[in-house]
Order: C-alpha cells, then structure tokens, then sequence
C-alpha cells in the first residue's frame, strides 16, 4: 500500500492525497474525509520520508556533542539542559537524532554533511573540548543551529549559556562579604570559552574588592572530573600559605576538592571554606552541603528549544542569549549552620 494506491481508490491525484496527509486547507471536506476514510480502512500510515518529500521538513533536531573530548551524558549540566529540551522540543512537533563522533572523528568530521543526509531542519550544538572545524561548517551553512556554551556566529544560529562573569562575581562577593579575603581559584587546563570567562571574572572581581591574585593559589584540573578536582587541590596544598576560600569553577571539582583538603587534615569551612558552580543535585548531599552558582538548566533547554524553533520558521536572527546564575548558600562557605 503506497501513496499511489490511495490516489487510485479514492478517484483522485497523488497530490491531493499529498496535500491531506500535510494538512494543507485547499482541500474539499469531502474529498479529504473520503481519503482518510481508505487511508484508515486499508492501515495506511505514510512514511516519514514521503512526509519530509512534501513539505521539505523532517521534523527532526540534530543532537551535536561537538568536541574531540565531549562532555555527553557524563556531565549532570547538559543532561538537565537536553532533558528540558526534549521535552519543548517535543511538544512542539519534533523528534530528536543524536550523532554520535567516535568512529566519525576518525574517518574525517563532518556534520553538516550527516545534517543534510538525514534531512534535519535544525541542530542543538553541545560544546566541548577540541571542537571539530565541521562545527564551524556547520553553523555557517543554512541549517538553523543553536548552541549551548559555544559560540556561534552563523546567520541562522544563536547561542545560549549562562552569565559566566556574573559566576563568578557573585562567588567572590559572597566570599568577600563573609570577611575571605585570601581566595582560590581551580580551574582547567583547557580552557573553554565558558572557563575562560568564568576566570577572567574571578581576576577582575579580585581587583574589584582590591583582593591580591597570587599565582600559587590559582590551578587547573586535567578535566572535569571530581578526581581532576582532586588532584588540582593537592597542587593547591603544596603553596606554602592556603587561601581562606577556593572557588572551583564547576561542582565536581569542588567535590574534589573538599576530599582533598578533608585528608589534609582541613576542616569545611572552618579551615577554608569551598563554593562550586552548576548546582548539581549532589550538592545538597556533599559533606558539607556545597555552596554553588545555580545554572537555570530548565530555562536553558526550554529557551533553546522555542529559539531552534524561531531559526528554524525564519523568526529569529543570530544573537547571544544570556541566562541570570543564582547563587545558592550552603554550609561550605562558612554562611549557614550545620545540616544546611
């Protein structure tokens, strides 16, 4: 049963049928409840391919983890932020595709070329570390794109992310105000453009308080994770004064951190206080509860979705969309009492 047979049983063109299965209104009451009529009577389901030849709109979202070393669904982050954004997505019509890079990477990148081959109307872009050059190929070509933590500047893409120097600032006035004076920063080696900004921040609001940045207290993890966290606190505990108070640019590494300065000997907040940023839900279980930047995930992946789906009908330019961080108080910094 194809599209041709019910052409034929209904006494009319394979163009109308084309038109009643995409609901388009130029067609009688009549005609249109004759055809669905035999489309139901004979279990006719037209494909998604010949639905996509019609109306040229697949009705699919490319799903981008860009990087050589992506972040993917280790980082608790972009689970939030593609959760949400499924399920926006999702309410407004479309399905989502995931490309995978592993063997890709190997064999030479190229998702602008896997875009077009699958017919998606339009990609979310995830960033990582080592961004493949397609992604630039990518977001320069007419397929709408929007990113996440990435830069894009494709005439039909946009980006979100966080308030990165607001982070930042807000860490080291919450600091400030509980009388640190002598603060840390941990960081990563390779640096994003989310890190960067996130430490450009941390320096300037240390001239702000008029605080002093000393080199030894400021280090960087091999990766995100909270075993990177660690081992970048105990270069942090070879300095021969410790800072009062560390803020580690991400959550786990402050889950790291913390265990790293506990067998030390040192005493959360008592002996230096930690704060982290992304608000995991690890966070409201950490001994002490952690002290973090919230990141309105929620709004980030329901923001993306409406502005993919903007790009994607031509009602949206390219621009930045940045989100307002939140600052959540817990025991870590030294703000709350015990079993907060």
């Amino acid at each position: 049963m194809n599209i041709k047979t019910i052409a034929r049983l209904a006494g009319v063109s394979v163009a109308t049928v084309s038109k009643i299965i995409n609901n388009y209104p130029d067609i009688g009451d009549e005609t249109r409840q004759r055809v669905l009529k035999i489309m139901e009577e004979t279990g006719y389901r037209p494909s998604s391919s010949a639905k996509t030849l019609a109306t040229k709109k697949s009705h699919l979202v490319g799903v981008v983890f860009a990087g050589k070393l992506n972040v993917d669904f280790s980082h608790p982050f972009f689970v939030e932020v593609i959760n949400a954004f499924k399920k926006q997505i999702g309410l407004l019509g479309y399905d989502l595709l995931f490309f995978s890079n592993e063997k890709f990477l190997e064999q030479g990148e190229d998702y602008l070329a896997r875009s077009k081959y699958f017919q998606v109307d339009g990609c979310i872009i995830i960033a990582g570390d080592e961004v493949e050059s397609s992604v630039s190929d990518l977001d320069a070509s007419p397929i709408p794109c929007i990113g996440i933590d990435i830069e894009l500047t494709g005439q039909n893409s946009c980006y979100i992310m966080s308030d990165n120097e607001k982070i930042s600032t807000k860490v080291v006035e919450q600091f400030y105000m509980n009388g640190y004076r002598d603060l840390g920063f941990i960081g990563l080696q390779r640096a994003s453009i989310v890190m960067q900004q996130r430490e450009q921040a941390f320096k300037q609001s240390l001239k702000q308080f008029n605080l002093e940045e000393r080199p030894e207290w400021l280090v960087y993890s091999k990766d995100y994770a909270a075993t990177d966290g660690y081992e970048a606190a105990k270069q942090l505990l070879s300095a021969e004064v410790l800072p009062r108070a560390v803020f580690a640019a991400t959550d786990l590494l402050a889950f790291g951190a913390i265990r790293a300065f506990k067998e030390a000997g040192l005493r959360i907040p008592e002996d230096i206080a930690v704060a982290g940023c992304d608000d995991i839900e690890a966070c409201r279980y950490s001994d002490p509860p952690l002290t973090t930047v919230k990141q309105d995930t929620d709004k980030i992946g329901r923001l993306a979705a409406m502005i993919l789906f903007d790009l994607m009908n031509k009602q949206m330019d390219n621009r930045c969309i940045k989100v307002e961080p939140e600052l959540v108080l817990r025991r870590s910094c030294g703000t709350l009492p015990t079993g907060q």
